[in-house]
């Protein structure tokens, strides 16, 4: 692929799904990829401390894409990660870290932003967005309690925040009033699209003659937005993805370092259609 986003990785907690993001980026080629906003929480470092091995594995994945395959890293700051702000804009090479940047595509310009700017909460009552994280951490901590029952009871997985923020008419209402102040906002600096994240809701669609994606997140979503070689965008869900590259079937510990990056990924790549059939 040309470029792969995502978003609201929050590392350093325990809702991040670090092994499967950490699969995602093993199996994945591109040349440039944006790491828009939320990729460590450093609310909920500064509170506890708390950072396996496997989250460690996240990063030196990210710098041995730059180092081995010159994958072009752009990191975009967001809110939980608002500690950044001080030094921006930062560049090292094929790294940057900045506020906000303009993606170019072969069929014009995309505007890319966290999304936190447009949070009055995140931005002018910082309390309230502090109480907010609780109340989403202790909904996760419920969801995860939950979702062990369902597992013991043989039942699929079910998000708890996904059935709120889908039932609660004030949740519904932000969404969409988020994402028509980002899309006016693109069109304020002359871009065809947006990309961004913060709501930790995937999406794929058009405003008028704005394109509008949000890459989800890696905590209940699990998704990306990429930008295939042609120029067109699509919204990967990593339970699609896992179908074609599995994972293993032990999840590497905390002590374990399994950092090596496939040398090609056609050699990893699912078998096609008329291939011949594994003998017994």
């Amino acid at each position: 692929m040309r470029t792969v986003i995502i978003s609201d990785v929050h590392l350093g907690t325990d809702d991040c799904k670090v092994h499967e993001v950490n699969h995602f980026l093993k199996y994945t080629r591109c040349e440039k990829i944006i790491l828009n906003g939320d990729i460590i929480d450093g609310w909920r470092l500064k509170k506890t401390g708390h950072w396996p091995k496997s989250h460690t594995r996240f990063i030196r994945l990210i710098l041995k894409k730059l180092e081995k395959k010159n994958t072009e890293v752009i990191y975009l700051r967001g809110n939980h990660d608002d500690v950044l702000a001080k030094f921006l804009p930062i560049a090292f090479e094929n790294l940057q870290i900045v506020e906000d940047y303009v993606h170019t595509t072969p069929r014009g310009n995309y505007f890319v932003l966290h999304g936190d700017v447009f949070d009055t909460v995140t931005k002018n009552f910082v309390f309230l967005a502090y109480l907010g994280d609780w109340g989403y951490r202790l909904l996760m901590r419920i969801n995860r309690l939950y979702n062990r029952w369902r597992t013991w009871r043989g039942k699929d997985y079910y998000s708890l925040s996904k059935a709120v923020k889908a039932r609660v008419k004030r949740a519904v209402s932000h969404v969409s009033n988020f994402e028509e102040h980002i899309v006016e906002l693109a069109r304020s600096r002359d871009c065809m699209g947006v990309m961004c994240g913060h709501i930790h809701t995937a999406a794929d669609k058009m405003f008028g003659d704005v394109h509008y994606l949000n890459s989800g997140d890696w905590v209940e979503s699990l998704t990306a937005i990429v930008e295939h070689l042609d120029g067109r965008f699509e919204i990967v869900d990593f339970a699609d993805f896992v179908k074609s590259y599995p994972m293993p079937s032990e999840i590497p510990t905390d002590h374990a370092e399994v950092l090596e990056l496939p040398e090609d990924i056609e050699s990893i790549a699912p078998p096609t259609a008329d291939a011949a059939p594994a003998s017994a």
